[in-house]
């Protein structure tokens, strides 16, 4: 007998949940108000938390309200919201699904959202059928305010499910079922292949009592998450990069509302400092967005602190290697959506190649963009040595009467496409080295003191000599 994939929709299928999608575009085609006080609130709580049921009792309400519209133009909306829809898709799920595929199984969507409105993009991701709430409709094609069939959440999608699989001469039994939701418990149950992915805390607790298996498909394995939820810990301390937080610095931010909100991105900046990541930080908490940032492997080596970096979706280089196994890996995190955020000098400069106005980087970036297609953003980064200069081993952290400014610039996107990444490379540092102030482009001679700052503590080298830094730049790794 045949056998099917049923994919849960919200926080399975996608990264995250389909409703502010959803609404938008209900929204631009006049089928739905302005929007309610405390939506937002709401999608967040069950895009990070899960499933409620307050989150329910409304989605059930929603039948009675969409009276009287025209269904087709629910389907139009639908169809409207799926290239949004389509971007919230993790490549995991989509090997997936082609593995379902390859062995000969059908793969469905099973969901609480209307019909009407997800038709399009499961149609759009090459799924073989939905099942889903449908609302009924009158002779004239407007909702009745009735269901026709279940309301397709918990038992109800258990039922849908199974009606589904009788007509289509499919044994539940043999089927799998993917969920984040404890609400999904009955199906999990049913079927002989339960999988569990981004569970909340009570299916998280259910899954390790019954032995069902977890899958993270949403492309950050090894990122750490809040217990029970899909917050990853980097979200939850994005709180803590405040400026507030750095007493000791005054910050200079500017144009940063470039940065996207959403979508693949690789950010890439110059190298002053070991507080260049913190400085970053910042930038990207006035986004919202966590980063995966690729770091030499000394930080990642580094006994707690290396397991730290990991855990927040660090990518760990080895530098000198030649190795594409960092570029991989930050491909792999713009397919799931996330920014990557690379400083191409490699290291921070030592002796007077600090002090060149003239940026030299690795192609690492170029490569990345060239791969994937990913818009690159240049990020200028100025005054971060003030706070933490190399020949110390901890940031100035007691400049409280009169902290430095670092100052931070974001720039217009490029399209690093070439066939040739040493030139790409160059139009990347050329667009890094516009947003550093007059003085960063002048050549001037440094005095011995501000040589020492550039060299680590303890470095032999003499910091007059700069050979090491030219033969460094440019790489290929």
């Amino acid at each position: 007998m045949a056998a099917a994939a049923v994919f849960d929709l919200d926080r399975t299928l996608v990264r995250g949940v389909t409703g502010p999608a959803l609404a938008r575009a209900l929204r631009q085609r006049g089928l739905a108000g302005r929007e309610i006080p405390g939506e937002r609130w709401m999608f967040g709580l069950v895009e990070a938390f899960g499933e409620n049921l307050p989150a329910m009792v409304l989605a059930r309400q929603a039948v009675t309200l969409a009276r009287g519209r025209q269904a087709a133009e629910f389907r139009a909306a639908g169809a409207d919201a799926v290239p949004e829809l389509l971007a919230m898709v993790p490549a995991a799920v989509t090997a997936e699904i082609a593995s379902h595929r390859e062995a000969g199984r059908r793969v469905v969507v099973a969901t609480t959202s209307p019909r009407d409105l997800v038709t399009a993009f499961a149609e759009a991701l090459g799924l073989d059928d939905v099942i889903a709430t449908r609302y009924g409709v009158d002779a004239s094609g407007c909702y009745d305010g009735t269901l026709e069939g279940p309301f397709v959440w918990s038992a109800g999608k258990l039922t849908a499910v199974r009606s589904w699989c009788d007509a289509n001469g499919i044994d539940l039994r043999d089927c799998w079922a993917y969920s984040d939701s404890i609400f999904d418990a009955p199906l999990l149950s049913a079927v002989g292949h339960p999988c569990v992915v981004n569970p909340d805390a009570r299916l998280q607790a259910l899954a390790l009592t019954r032995g069902w298996p977890r899958r993270d498909l949403d492309g950050r394995d090894g990122v750490a998450k809040v217990p029970g939820t899909t917050l990853e810990a980097q979200e939850a301390l994005l709180g803590l990069t405040h400026p507030a937080v750095f007493p000791y610095v005054r910050f200079d931010l500017v144009d940063l509302d470039l940065l996207p909100e959403r979508g693949p991105a690789i950010v890439c900046a110059n190298h002053r400092s070991y507080f260049d990541v913190a400085a970053m930080a910042v930038a990207f908490a006035r986004r919202g967005r966590p980063v995966r940032f690729l770091g030499k492997k000394e930080v990642f080596d580094a006994p707690v602190i290396g397991t730290l970096a990991r855990a927040l979706g660090g990518i760990r280089v080895e530098r000198g290697t030649g190795s594409d196994e960092p570029l991989a890996e930050a491909q792999a995190a713009l397919d799931a959506g996330d920014i990557v955020a690379i400083m191409p000098q490699g290291t921070i400069p030592r002796g007077r190649a600090f002090f060149d106005p003239v940026l030299r980087g690795r192609w690492g970036a170029a490569r990345l963009a060239a791969a994937t297609g990913a818009p690159v953003y240049p990020v200028g980064l100025w005054g971060t040595e003030q706070v933490w200069p190399r020949n110390s081993r901890i940031p100035h952290v007691w400049n409280l009467t009169n902290p430095p400014t670092v100052r931070i610039r974001a720039g217009d996107p490029l399209e690093l496409r070439g066939p040739d990444p040493d030139v790409d490379t160059h139009r990347l540092m050329e667009a890094i080295m516009a947003l550093l102030p007059p003085e960063a482009r002048e050549m001037r001679e440094p005095t011995a003191e501000e040589l020492a700052r550039t060299m680590p503590p303890g470095a032999p080298r003499d910091p007059m000599d700069q050979g090491h830094e030219r033969q460094r730049r440019p790489g290929t790794d």
